[in-house]
């Protein structure tokens, strides 16, 4: 990765990339995995290699995904990973015109989309995973009075604590410390509501 940190999308034509339901997929996907060829990750996510590569490309011309070293002697498959440790989106970004508003909404709606469906497929096959994996998953929802600050402030605060998580595991996994270590997603969000 060429920055350690989240890449800020402030663009359209970049947030517009980013939200093809495939290419969102396929960033996850290379997210988790951190490099992976396009053969890889056609298979993961059950799409046309040449499909694949075609968004990769785009992925890729809006500097979300860029190339990375070969991991194998087969010199004919070009390896990816993401750009950025990262990608985020604020809506602060895209509030100056409508069309900016509705590609920002559509994107958001899309990212919910697929992360329950995440949270679902997990559900589904819930009787698979060890009653250790089972009894350590959760979900929450809190519900308290905040101010625009308060909830900035428990954003940082929650990536930070989320951060030496994903650093831990990083770090462990890197000294060959892999058993019982599985992909965890942490969703959560931070939004007014009236009742």
């Amino acid at each position: 990765m060429t920055g350690n940190g989240s890449r800020r999308i402030t663009d359209v034509g970049t947030l517009k990339a980013f939200g093809h339901p495939l290419r969102m997929k396929l960033y996850r996907a290379l997210y988790v995995a951190r490099t992976a060829t396009a053969s890889q990750l056609a298979e993961q996510v059950d799409e046309a290699v040449s499909l694949v590569s075609y968004h990769l490309r785009k992925l890729a011309e809006h500097g979300l995904i860029e190339a990375a070293e070969p991991q194998g002697s087969d010199g004919r498959e070009r390896w990816w990973r993401p750009a950025s440790d990262g990608v985020s989106y604020r809506h602060e970004d895209f509030k100056d015109a409508p069309e900016k508003v509705a590609a920002h909404t559509s994107v958001t709606r899309l990212l919910v989309e697929q992360r329950m469906e995440l949270h679902r497929a997990f559900l589904d096959q819930i009787s698979a995973w060890s009653a250790e994996w089972t009894g350590a998953a959760f979900s929450g929802e809190y519900a308290t009075r905040l101010t625009p600050a308060d909830v900035r402030e428990m954003e940082d605060e929650l990536d930070a604590v989320v951060r030496k998580f994903k650093e831990r595991g990083e770090a462990a996994t890197k000294a060959g410390d892999t058993e019982g270590r599985e992909n965890v997603a942490v969703h959560l969000y931070g939004f007014p509501f009236r009742v």
